[in-house]
């Protein structure tokens, strides 16, 4: 009989494990906390590794305290060293040497399903990165990531440029994978009308056109988050990176119908991330 013992853990049943490394949000509706309840809310194991503190919540951003990098390195180390993980979500990451810190990781660790969420401005409309950081991001991180999440107006603060039309997606698309990326989903919730178009776009050359009716609400604090972590759920999970994408399209637009009208706050609300738990799901 084999011996269930920690030297032999490939036959240890296990949870799917997800890492967020992001910055946390005191007003629980985006960053780690909303990475969290999104990673519960699909059967996953959500665990973390604090990049800054914010105090903020539905009507802004008041103030960024980041973490040291020697700090984050640790973090990482305690985590990656006893649990490991099965995908990673990158959100905030507000200096150079947090870069720096987190490609060094992704390395050491050979770590697997990396979705990175260039997170530079807030629903709200606060900068949350500094210019400096941007190049070192596209430098460092792109070519590690599975997956680039931008959405519109980060897109085209790494592009330069403005975007404005659907019909802009491709060639931003081309763009960003020319930047280094090996995926890029550009989410287009940003446009005007009532379809919301994203685009999935690979390196290989594959698409994928991804439309929904807009559902109107001032709750949209904290989308980009949970979808970039939903999308690592699912490939924690062992979907395919179309099929995550997907699956973790249809997730957010339940959160955000289900709690379209809700009031929680004064300014732009969260998403009902709990509105269709699934059990914790256990791998081997």
């Amino acid at each position: 009989m084999a011996s269930l013992t920690p030297s032999s853990p490939v036959s240890l049943p296990r949870y799917a494990r997800v890492l967020s490394i992001a910055g946390s949000d005191s007003g629980g509706g985006a960053g780690i906390q909303a990475d969290l309840k999104t990673m519960s809310a699909l059967g996953c194991f959500g665990m973390t590794a604090i990049t800054a503190l914010t105090a903020q919540n539905t009507q802004g951003v008041r103030s960024i305290h980041g973490v040291p990098p020697v700090f984050l390195q640790e973090q990482l180390d305690a985590v990656l060293e006893d649990i490991g993980c099965d995908a990673v979500k990158i959100g905030m990451l507000h200096a150079p040497e947090i870069v720096a810190v987190v490609a060094a990781a992704i390395d050491r660790y050979a770590l697997p399903h990396v979705v990175l969420d260039p997170v530079m401005v807030a629903t709200s409309g606060d900068r949350l990165i500094a210019e400096a950081t941007v190049a070192e991001l596209v430098r460092e991180l792109f070519p590690r990531a599975a997956l680039i999440t931008p959405n519109l107006d980060e897109a085209g603060l790494l592009l330069g440029r403005s975007l404005v039309h659907a019909d802009q997606l491709e060639q931003a698309a081309q763009d960003l994978l020319a930047l280094g990326a090996q995926a890029v989903l550009i989410k287009g919730g940003h446009l005007p009308g009532d379809e919301v178009v994203d685009l999935l776009a690979t390196a290989d050359g594959a698409r994928l056109r991804l439309a929904s009716t807009r559902i109107h609400t001032h709750n949209g604090h904290g989308t980009g988050c949970t979808l970039s972590s939903a999308i690592a759920c699912q490939l924690a999970l062992a979907q395919p990176l179309p099929g995550a994408v997907s699956l973790a399209r249809q997730y957010i637009l339940g959160a955000i119908e289900s709690g379209a009208d809700v009031h929680t706050g004064q300014g732009h609300g969260p998403l009902n991330h709990g509105w269709n738990p699934q059990k914790q799901v256990i791998v081997r």
